[in-house]
C-alpha cells in the first residue's frame, strides 16, 4: 500500500496530539498507508507515538533537532521535502492551521508539487472537495503536478482510531541556513481557561449581536459553563466588540464540529452557517421567527435570550 505522509501537529505544552492530526490520520487512510512525520525539538515524539498508532499511522518519522523548535516554519518544510524526495509518497496531508497552510505552500515551491489548501475531504482517487462561498459552492479538485499536498481544514473529518504498528524511525534533520532567517526569540504561553478549546469542545454555546453588549456576554458564558461547553461568538458580535477574534465562529474564523451548537441571538447569515453548519445537533435562540439560522437547527426557541438562556442555566444547574 501507498505510503501517505501526515504532518503531526501537537499541544502547544507537547502534553499530545492535537485533534487535527487524528483527522489527518483518518483522511490520509483512503490515500494509503499514513505515515506519521513527527518534527520538533527533542523529546516531542514520546508523547505522542503511542496515540499516533491508535489512529492509523503505521510508521512514525521522528525528527527531532533544536534548529526545527528554534526557527519558524522553514526547518520542518525542507525536512518534509527531503522526505517527499527520499520515499516518493503518494500524498502529503497536512493540518489546515495558519502553520500548516505555510508549510504546505512552501513545500509545493520546493517539490514542484500540486497543493489544495482547505480540503473537506479526501477520495481514494486523490480528488478532494473543498467548500467555497460560504458553503454556497462545493468545489472538487484533484492535482495533477507532483506529488499531491493537501491540507485539511479543522472539524469536517471526524477522526476514527484504526490501529497500526506506528514502528518508529528517526530521520535525519538537516536546515540549512537559508532556512535560518527568522528566529524564535521567545513564546508566550497562552493562559488556560477552565473552557474546552474551541475547536475541540463537545458542545459550544455562540452569541451574536443579538446578545446586544459585551457585559451581556455573561449570559452566553454562564449557559457554557453550566454545559462545560465552549463559547464562541458570531462575526456580527466580535465586530461589534462584543467579545475577542479568538472566539469567533464562521468562514472567517473557526470552524467547529461538536456534538451540540447553541446559537443564542444569531441570525444566521451564511458565513457564520459555514462555520458551524456541521454540528450533530443545532438549537437557536431568537426573538425573530424568521431568522434565517432556524432553517438550519433541529430545535428552535423563539424568544427574548435575555429570559430564555438565564431559565434554561437555571435548570441545568439545578438538575446536576
Amino acid at each position: 500500500m501507498a505510503e501517505v505522509l501526515v504532518l503531526v501537529e501537537t499541544a502547544p505544552d507537547g502534553s499530545g496530539v492535537r485533534k487535527t492530526t487524528l483527522e489527518a490520520l483518518t483522511a490520509a487512510r483512503a490515500l494509503g498507508e499514513p505515515s506519521a512525520v513527527v518534527l520538533g525539538a527533542p523529546g516531542t515524539a514520546a508523547p505522542v507515538k503511542d496515540v499516533l498508532a491508535e489512529y492509523g499511522a503505521a510508521k512514525v518519522l521522528v525528527g527531532e533537532s533544536d534548529d526545527i523548535d528554534a526557527y519558524l516554519v522553514a526547518p520542518k518544510a525542507e525536512v518534509l521535502a527531503q522526505l517527499v524526495a527520499d520515499r516518493s509518497p503518494a500524498a502529503v496531508v497536512i493540518p489546515s492551521t495558519p502553520e500548516g497552510k505555510e508549510i504546505a505552500g512552501r513545500l509545493a515551491i520546493k517539490t514542484g508539487s500540486g497543493f489544495l489548501t482547505d480540503v473537506t475531504e479526501i477520495a481514494a482517487d486523490g480528488t478532494a472537495t473543498q467548500v467555497a462561498f460560504a458553503g454556497a459552492t462545493i468545489v472538487h479538485a484533484k492535482v495533477t503536478t507532483g506529488t499531491p499536498i493537501y491540507t485539511l481544514r479543522g472539524n469536517s473529518v471526524a477522526p476514527e482510531a484504526s490501529a497500526a504498528a506506528g514502528e518508529e524511525e528517526t530521520i535525519a534533520v538537516s536546515v540549512s541556513d537559508a532556512a535560518k532567517q527568522t528566529r524564535v526569540v521567545d513564546r508566550v504561553v497562552e493562559q488556560k481557561s477552565d473552557r474546552p478549546d474551541l475547536t475541540e469542545a463537545a458542545i459550544v454555546v455562540s452569541g451574536g449581536r443579538g446578545v446586544a453588549s459585551a457585559e451581556n456576554f455573561s449570559i452566553i458564558e454562564g449557559l457554557a459553563d453550566s454545559l462545560g461547553a465552549a463559547v464562541g461568538a458570531s462575526r456580527a458580535a466580535v465586530d461589534s466588540g462584543f467579545y475577542p477574534h479568538s472566539f469567533q465562529v464562521g468562514q472567517t474564523g473557526k470552524t467547529v464540529s461538536p456534538q451540540l451548537y447553541i446559537a443564542v441571538g444569531i441570525s444566521g447569515a451564511i458565513q457564520h452557517r459555514a462555520g458551524m453548519q456541521t454540528s450533530k445537533s443545532i438549537v437557536a435562540v431568537n426573538k425573530d421567527p424568521e431568522a434565517p439560522i432556524f432553517e438550519l437547527a433541529d430545535f428552535g426557541v423563539v424568544g427574548d435570550l435575555n429570559t430564555v438562556v438565564p431559565a434554561a442555566t437555571e435548570q441545568i444547574t439545578a438538575r446536576k
